[in-house]
């Protein structure tokens, strides 16, 4: 049993509570903020348990509006692909124009108990809203949990809304559809797709835009090939994968899911003598640091990640109430491979 503050203990915990009463952190959560909701019995077994142990909730743990503490709790998950880093940049420098610190909590694997420690770290730190950055799907899967219990914003493109939860992220159909256009109006009507990692909402939402756009125009879907990652090694592997198709003639463009991909399909092509964009044309996602130096400069969608950071600080502020989604447009930035 943990002892009550005093004597050099430290404080209970949610926890050590539902350890105590043997309930989830979950139901802890829900006696302490929606008390109807849990069964009397279980209900009078938790408020025993922290009776016992002398637990006493972090007063300051309220919605944002209060404004108690002046800190907001980020959960990441600490991935080093461009687009997730900047996005957690863009959090914490809006967060920072608005009078408020940030609390990182890196989450590298999807399992709910992962999210859940992040949720009790940020409690007992008395955050005052939480922002979730969940490009994968099982993250906001366990988000939508946390959003029982504190002001929550969903930073994720496709996930959907519930009555607690609201969602900003960028607009990925929108962005592809975009992409795919550019490439059918240089020409091109064999264009092939490079896609990300399906577990990624970006990815999905990249396939998802490739194909619609392919269907308006009434042209056929080209090879559509699944990048193992966002790394240019994932690009290279795709592009020689796809350079016989290339040279014969049965592609004749590729959207490639992230920049990095697409540097690594040029690098491919060019070992297979193939020429860009005489050969194949290329159009990429991100706009990363150094795209515009590309031989040649590579066409691709600029990600406004500033604006999606300051939005999501805005929902916030704002106390959304839930089932509410915020889908801002990305920019087509033209250059030389298409």
């Amino acid at each position: 049993m943990v002892l009550p503050p005093g004597g050099g203990a430290r404080a209970p915990s949610m926890v050590d509570v539902a350890e105590q009463a043997r309930v989830s952190h979950q139901t802890v959560s829900r006696v302490l903020n929606t008390p109807d909701a849990v069964r009397p019995a279980t209900r009078e077994k938790v408020e025993r348990a922290m009776r016992e142990l002398g637990y006493r909730r972090n007063a300051t743990a309220r919605a944002l509006k209060t404004r108690r503490t002046g800190l907001i709790g980020v959960i990441t998950p600490g991935h080093s692909a461009f687009g997730p880093n900047r996005m957690t940049l863009a959090v914490e420098e809006a967060a920072r124009e608005h009078g408020f610190a940030t609390a990182l909590s890196v989450v590298r694997d999807s399992r709910p108990e992962t999210v859940e420690s992040s949720l009790e770290f940020f409690l007992d730190h008395g955050v005052d809203g939480i922002v979730v950055l969940a490009p994968i799907i099982a993250v906001a899967e366990a988000a939508r949990q946390i959003a029982e219990t504190r002001s929550v914003v969903l930073v994720a493109s496709g996930a959907e809304p519930t009555a607690s939860l609201d969602v900003v992220g960028i607009d990925q159909v929108r962005g592809a559809r975009e992409a795919v256009r550019h490439l059918l109006d240089a020409g091109r009507r064999r264009i092939a797709h490079a896609a990300g990692p399906g577990e990624w909402y970006d990815a999905r939402g990249r396939v998802q835009g490739w194909r619609q756009t392919l269907s308006a125009a009434g042209v056929a879907e080209g090879p559509l090939l699944h990048c193992a990652g966002w790394t240019a090694d994932d690009g290279y592997a795709a592009g020689a994968e796809l350079a016989p198709q290339v040279a014969s003639g049965a592609v004749d463009a590729v959207f490639a899911a992230n920049d990095y991909i697409a540097l690594g399909m040029m690098h491919a092509f060019a070992d297979h003598g193939l020429g860009v964009p005489e050969d194949v044309a290329m159009v990429g996602f991100d706009d990363v640091d150094g795209a515009a130096h590309l031989s040649p400069p590579l066409t691709t969608v600029r990600q406004p990640f500033e604006a999606v950071g300051r939005a999501a600080i805005a929902e916030l502020f704002g106390a959304g109430g839930g089932e509410h989604t915020m889908l801002i447009a990305p920019t087509l930035i033209r250059r030389a491979t298409a």
